[in-house]
C-alpha cells in the first residue's frame, strides 16, 4: 500500500493531472446518457451526443488550466480545493446547458444531461483525489516506536486542529488517544477518530485509566483559573499513577488568527497563563491612524517595556522607527530582531541617554520625530532608594528633557509610560514617576491644539528585566528558597503585550493631559504568585522549595494603588482604561522645582 502511494504521488504531477481529470470529466458524458436513458443509449442521440461532447471537452480543457487545478495538491486536498474543483465543474455545466437550448435544433441533447454529467464529474474528481490523500495520510500514520500518548482539553476549533495536525504529522511523535470537553454537545463525537471521553471533571478519572504522557489544554480563551485547575488535576494523577505527565498549552487567540498554530508551535504552560484575571484584549486598529507613515521615537528602546512597544509599532508600518536607548548591547538585540522580523520598516538606532539635553537636542533636530513613547526610566525601587539622585536625573530631569524637545519640535503624541508607584509614593522611585506625570501635564497645557501628551499607568510587568518572576525562577532552579518580603503583599500584575498595547492604545486616545489606568483586576499576593511558579516547575511550594519571608524593603508598600489621593476614575473611554482624574502639579511652581 505504501509503495503504490508513493508511485501514484510520484505520476501525478501537472501534466498527467490534467490527463486524469479530463479524462475522468469526460468520461461522464457517456455515463451521464446511460443513467438518463435507464442503462441504454438511444441511437438518435449519438450523433448529438458526440458533438455535445466534442464542445464539453473544449469547455473542460479551457476550465482546467484557468484554474490551475494541476497546480493544486491532491495528497494534501482541502475544502478550499473541491470548492474551486466545484466552482469550474458548475460553471462548465452551466456553459453546456446553455449550449443545449442556444444550439437547437441542430444539437438535441436532454436538459438534463449537463446536471447529471456535472454531478458524476465532481464525485470523480473529488474521489481520485480523497483517494491519494487517504493513502498519504495512511503511509504517514506509521508511528514512531516512541510515540507520546496525548489527552486534548478543548474539542473547539482548535483542539480539532490540533488532533488532525498530529495525526497528518507523526514524526512529531504525539498521538492523540482522547479529548475532554464540557459542551455536552461534543460528548460521544469523534474527531479524526479521536473519542471525546468526557468532561473536565473526567480528567483525573481518564488520567489513571489511560497511559497519557501529555496534556495539551487547546482552549486558547482559557483563563488562569481553568490551567491552574488542569495543572492540579495533571500533578495529582501523576502522583497517583506514578508517572510523569508532562502539560502544555496551544499559542493565543492571536497566534491562531494569524497562522500560526501548528503541533509544533505548542508551548509549555507560563506564567502569564496564571493570571488571575483574563487578559486584557486591546483594540490595536486605532493605532495605525496616528502611527502609520509617522516618524516615531521610542525612548528606553533596550529595555523590556519599549522593546515591546517598538516590536508592536514595527506592525503598523511607520514611516521611520527611532529607537533610543543608553545600553548598545540590548539595541543591538532590539535592532537586529527587528530587521529579521520587519525588514521593510525603516529604522535607526540611536544611542543616547535621557539625561543628556544637548545630545538629545541634536537628535530632535536630525530625526523630527512626529510620536513619542518615552519608556526610558529607572525603576527598581530598592535600588533607587539607595541611590536617590539617580533617579531624579533618569526619571525627572530626563522626562523634562524629552518633553521640552517634543514640545519645541510640535510632536503630534507624546505618549509617557508610568507606574503604580507613582500612585501616593513611598518610594524616591514611586515619586520621581509622579514628577514624571506632572511634566507631562504641564507639557499638556503648553502643546498646540490638537496635540495629545498622555501618561499610562499600570502595575508589575510579568517577565520583564529585574521583576520579581525571573527572580523566582532563577531561585527556584537554584533549589530555594524562594524569598518574599511579606506574606501579605499584593501587587498588580499584567503582560509584557499586555502593558506595551495600553500604550500604543493610550496615543490613540484624545484627552490631552490624561493619566490613563488600565483595570487589571484584583491584586495578586507574591506568595500566591510564588506558589504557582514553584508547581509549573513541577515541584511542591514547602515541600520541595522553601518560601521565606525576608521583611519589607525601604520605600516598598504592601499594597500598591491604581488611583492617588483624591483621584477618580473618569469616563471609561476603552475597555479596561480610565483616566484618573484630579489635582495634579503643573505650571510655574513646577517649572521652578524640576
Amino acid at each position: 500500500m505504501t509503495n503504490l502511494a508513493t508511485r501514484l504521488r510520484r505520476r501525478l504531477q501537472a501534466p498527467h493531472k490534467i490527463a486524469v481529470d479530463l479524462f475522468l470529466w469526460v468520461a461522464a458524458t457517456p455515463v451521464a446518457f446511460l443513467l438518463r436513458f435507464d442503462g441504454t443509449f438511444p441511437a438518435r442521440y449519438v450523433e448529438a451526443a458526440a458533438l455535445y461532447a466534442l464542445l464539453g471537452l473544449v469547455f473542460k480543457a479551457v476550465a482546467l488550466f484557468a484554474f490551475r487545478l494541476n497546480q493544486r495538491s491532491w495528497r494534501k486536498v482541502t475544502f478550499r480545493d473541491v470548492s474551486v474543483l466545484t466552482l469550474a465543474i458548475g460553471i462548465v455545466a452551466g456553459l453546456e446547458l446553455a449550449a443545449v437550448y442556444l444550439l437547437r435544433p441542430g444539437l438535441v441533447v436532454p436538459a438534463s444531461i449537463p446536471l447529471i454529467e456535472g454531478v458524476l464529474a465532481l464525485l470523480a474528481l473529488f474521489a481520485v483525489r480523497a483517494a491519494l490523500r487517504g493513502l498519504d495520510e495512511r503511509r504517514r500514520r506509521v508511528r514512531p516506536d516512541r510515540a507520546q500518548a496525548v489527552l486534548v482539553v478543548g474539542a473547539g476549533e482548535a483542539g480539532s486542529f490540533l488532533v488532525r495536525e498530529m495525526l497528518r504529522h507523526p514524526e512529531m511523535g504525539l498521538e492523540p488517544v482522547a479529548l475532554v470537553d464540557d459542551d455536552p454537545a461534543k460528548q460521544r463525537v469523534r474527531i479524526g477518530g479521536v473519542p471525546v471521553l468526557g468532561t473536565r471533571a473526567d480528567l483525573p478519572r481518564l488520567l489513571r485509566e489511560t497511559p497519557v504522557q501529555q496534556v495539551l489544554v487547546a482552549i486558547p480563551t482559557a483563563e488562569g483559573s481553568l490551567i491552574r485547575e488542569t495543572l492540579q488535576q495533571v500533578r495529582d494523577a501523576s502522583e497517583a499513577a506514578g508517572r510523569t505527565i508532562d502539560t502544555r498549552v496551544v499559542p493565543g487567540m492571536f497566534e491562531l488568527l494569524s497562522g500560526d498554530v501548528s503541533v509544533d508551535r505548542i508551548r509549555p504552560v507560563r506564567v502569564e497563563d496564571l493570571l488571575r484575571r483574563p487578559p486584557v484584549q486591546l483594540d490595536t486598529d486605532s493605532i495605525a491612524q496616528y502611527v502609520k507613515g509617522k516618524r516615531v521615537l521610542v525612548t528606553g528602546a533596550g529595555g523590556s517595556i519599549g522593546s515591546e512597544i517598538a516590536r508592536q509599532l514595527a506592525r503598523f508600518e511607520p514611516g521611520e522607527l527611532l529607537l533610543l536607548g543608553r545600553g548598545e548591547t540590548s539595541m543591538f538585540e532590539i535592532d537586529k530582531e527587528l530587521a529579521r522580523t520587519h525588514p521593510d520598516v525603516p529604522r535607526r538606532t540611536l544611542i543616547a541617554t535621557v539625561r543628556e539635553r544637548d545630545r538629545l537636542a541634536v537628535l530632535f533636530d536630525r530625526h523630527a520625530p512626529q510620536v513619542v513613547f518615552h519608556a526610558a526610566a529607572h525603576k527598581h525601587v530598592p535600588l533607587m532608594e539607595a541611590h536617590p539622585e539617580e533617579a531624579v536625573l533618569n526619571n525627572v530631569a530626563g522626562t523634562r528633557h524629552v518633553v521640552d524637545l517634543a514640545l519645541a519640535h510640535d510632536v503630534e503624541a507624546f505618549v509617557n509610560v508610568s507606574t503604580d508607584k507613582a500612585v501616593n509614593p513611598t518610594s524616591v522611585m514611586g515619586a520621581s514617576k509622579r514628577l514624571a506625570e506632572c511634566l507631562v501635564q504641564d507639557a499638556a497645557l503648553r502643546a498646540a491644539p490638537g496635540r495629545r501628551y498622555v501618561s499610562v499607568r499600570f502595575g508589575n510587568v510579568l517577565g520583564s528585566r529585574g521583576s520579581v518572576v525571573p527572580l523566582f525562577q532563577e531561585q527556584i532552579r537554584a533549589g530555594g528558597p524562594v524569598t518574599v518580603t511579606d506574606a501579605r503583599m499584593t501587587r498588580y500584575f499584567m503582560t509584557i503585550p499586555e502593558a506595551s498595547q495600553l500604550v500604543l492604545q493610550a496615543g490613540a486616545l484624545a484627552e490631552n493631559g490624561a493619566v490613563y489606568v488600565l483595570d487589571m483586576g484584583e491584586p495578586v499576593r507574591i506568595v500566591d504568585l510564588a506558589e504557582d511558579l514553584i508547581r509549573l516547575s513541577g515541584l511542591e511550594p514547602y515541600e520541595d522549595v522553601e518560601i521565606r519571608e525576608t521583611g519589607i524593603r525601604p520605600g516598598e508598600k504592601l499594597y500598591e494603588e491604581l488611583l492617588g489621593e483624591g483621584e477618580t476614575t473618569g469616563e471609561k473611554l476603552f475597555e479596561n482604561i480610565f483616566v484618573g482624574q484630579g489635582q495634579t502639579f503643573v505650571g510655574e511652581p513646577l517649572r521652578a522645582y524640576v
